[in-house]
């Protein structure tokens, strides 16, 4: 919904949330085409790119400054569904929880990925390196002007400031223990040169100055370190009093919003379920334009919830909605219709409309949604079990996804695969590290065959002990682009005898399935935060990280080949140099694309429309940043 900046808050543990949503793509709902050859949809896309790129604008952010605006305004906006909860711990493990209190909380530094450089947010930073016993500090001090506010509190009688204390009690007692279930808990331990586990500790300075001692040198520690904190004032009398489970159960969404303190832009003011969430700009935020000014403009933002993507389309073209993305279906009424405030090239016309939008483009996203399998030996009496197992049956399963019919039905053509395992953006990212296993059903049947699958005269496909293969395809159930993806699926697994049965699923249910109950056989989904750094998701792809989808919190690798990933991943995680840690994530990317543990699916081109009566001095739209609209302010 609002981000705190478009620089990448990337934090503690690098941790990885899942999200229901399409990360790759504004785009939502499908666009029903025949099914068309590769050369009829090659030509199809050609053709799509040239005509949308004419009529929208392209305006990467790059390094261009922001300019000092005027306070003033509502924004409208949309989110998809009711938070679960007020409380940050809730928030790791919950997409619109995260998102609806992202505006009241700061982080301690953030990443221009422009510049590829981390910056102080609510910290600066200073990072000593001890070469004669291999180990590594990074001490932060807070800014002295940071504080706790309640949006009521107009004599500052409640402001608390924020010091050391809040987040040392953060990463020690939220974070840190192992009940609370964070998902940053297993970043806080790494190896020692001697190939010990370690934790690696904080100390206190000073009121505002703070400590964390690595016992290994670290290639990223700020990313390792990063965090958002919540106020102790009010989690650690939980914690005291009912240990982790006290801390779950406060700040749900019973709470009077106005009881939520802010050290971000916005306070959080009222909150109607199902219908819309109500924020007030913070007067009080520490980071101003060269007026003074708190450069958050609008003086309020309105959250509305809104499931229906056909809804939120007739909201925006009413103008009751700042902006939209719009779906492949709509694409084209969306750009007839737009009074662009700039030239395709991103030239600003002389006299911009207040009337009418702006459609902007840019390149498919960093990351995308993907396809997995359970591997949990929870379901090991189930025959899915021994087939997802088996990396020849993975592989295949790679082979009879059909990224290039994703991308013209769902996509209208505008997208690309996604076949390689790191993000252009991360350092670490090879052109030449590619998935081999592309759409082929020859190839497919091939690999099926290496485990003894066998196409029986019914015409359905059976394994070695003749059982018929069938499996569930879970999907988020609010998404009809994951619907029409899984039908493809369905269709191209069809043709080769296996029935997969698409079920449609509440994301929290979802969820709960991936994370606790374990009770899923296969699903698309997605991972916010992407991976612009190599350790990013250490939650994710270690074993024993709390989001290792396919088998989560493995005491002890499962199989060979998870033992090396973790080997490799703790090795290059402590080497500095580039040239000496490429070898790693080299073999490290190689690993997942040839097990296959998921699939990546397509990167969508993306699109967004905004309302003309807002200036565009602080617009920008690109793949690496997404929308940049934090600093927007009213056209004057």
């Amino acid at each position: 919904m609002m981000k705190k900046s478009k620089r990448f808050r990337l934090n503690n543990g690098a941790k990885l949330i899942l999200t229901g949503t399409f990360i790759a793509s504004v785009f939502s709902g499908c666009y029903k085409a025949p099914e068309m050859t590769l050369e009829e949809i090659e030509a199809a896309r050609a053709a799509g790119f040239s005509e949308m790129l004419e009529k929208t604008v392209s305006r990467p952010k790059g390094n261009a400054e922001f300019v000092a605006g005027k306070a003033g305004g509502s924004w409208y906006t949309s989110i998809g569904g009711d938070p679960k909860s007020f409380n940050m711990l809730i928030a790791e493990t919950d997409s619109e929880t995260s998102s609806v209190i992202a505006p009241l909380t700061e982080s301690l530094a953030s990443y221009d990925i422009n510049e590829r450089k981390w910056k102080a947010q609510a910290a600066d930073f200073k990072i000593t390196t001890f070469e004669e016993s291999g180990k590594l500090d990074i001490t932060y001090t807070l800014r002295n002007d940071l504080y706790w506010d309640f949006y009521d509190d107009k004599d500052g009688s409640r402001r608390v400031k924020i010091t050391s204390d809040d987040v040392i009690f953060w990463y020690n007692e939220i974070c840190g223990d192992e009940e609370c279930g964070s998902s940053a808990y297993n970043g806080q331990f790494m190896q020692n040169q001697a190939g010990e586990w370690e934790h690696i500790d904080i100390e206190k300075i000073d009121e505002r100055s703070f400590t964390f001692h690595f016992p290994n040198l670290v290639a990223e520690p700020v990313l390792a370190t990063n965090m958002d904190f919540g106020p102790a004032f009010i989690y650690r009398p939980a914690k005291e009093k009912g240990g982790a489970d006290g801390v779950k159960k406060i700040l749900t969404v019973a709470t009077d919003p106005r009881e939520l303190p802010s050290c971000g832009p916005y306070f959080l003011t009222e909150y109607t379920p199902g219908q819309r969430l109500l924020y007030k700009r913070n007067p009080h935020y520490w980071d101003k334009d060269a007026n003074g000014e708190n450069h958050y403009y609008p003086e309020e933002r309105i959250a509305q919830i809104i499931g229906n993507n056909s809804t939120a389309y007739l909201l925006f073209t009413q103008g009751k909605l700042e902006a939209y993305g719009p779906s492949p279906e709509e694409l084209d009424e969306v750009v007839e219709n737009a009074r662009n405030a700039f030239e395709a090239d991103g030239t600003p016309l002389a006299h911009q409309s207040k009337k009418g939008y702006t459609v902007f483009n840019s390149d498919g996203g960093m990351n995308a949604s993907f396809w997995s399998f359970n591997q949990n030996p929870k379901n090991k009496d189930q025959a899915f079990y021994k087939w997802f197992t088996d990396k020849h049956f993975r592989q295949a399963m790679s082979c009879l996804l059909n990224r290039e019919r994703i991308i013209q039905q769902t996509y209208r053509g505008l997208g690309a695969p996604k076949l390689s395992f790191f993000p252009e953006a991360n350092k670490y990212y090879d052109e030449n590290i590619k998935l081999q296993y592309l759409f082929d059903h020859e190839h497919a049947r091939s690999l099926l065959a290496l485990s003894g699958f066998t196409k029986g005269e019914d015409g359905f496909l059976y394994d070695s002990d003749g059982i018929k293969v069938s499996f569930d395809l879970t999907i988020s159930g609010g998404s009809s682009q994951y619907s029409d993806i899984a039908q493809i699926i369905t269709d191209e697994c069809k043709k080769e005898g296996i029935t997969v049965t698409v079920r449609p699923t509440d994301f929290q249910k979802l969820v709960e399935q991936l994370t606790a109950t374990y009770d899923w056989q296969s699903v698309l989904i997605g991972l916010g935060g992407g991976s612009i750094f190599p350790t990013q998701g250490s939650n994710v792809w270690v074993s024993d990280g709390n989001l290792h989808l396919w088998y989560p919190l493995q005491k002890s690798p499962a199989t060979e080949w998870e033992a090396r990933v973790d080997e490799l991943y703790h090795k290059a995680a402590c080497i500095t140099e580039y040239e000496k840690a490429k070898p790693y994530w080299d073999e490290y990317q190689q690993i997942f694309l040839e097990q296959c543990p998921i699939i990546y699916l397509t990167r969508g081109r993306s699109f967004m429309a905004l309302q003309n009566r807002w200036s565009m001095d602080n617009v920008y739209y690109d793949n690496m940043n997404g929308a940049t609209t934090e600093y927007i302010y009213l056209a004057q």
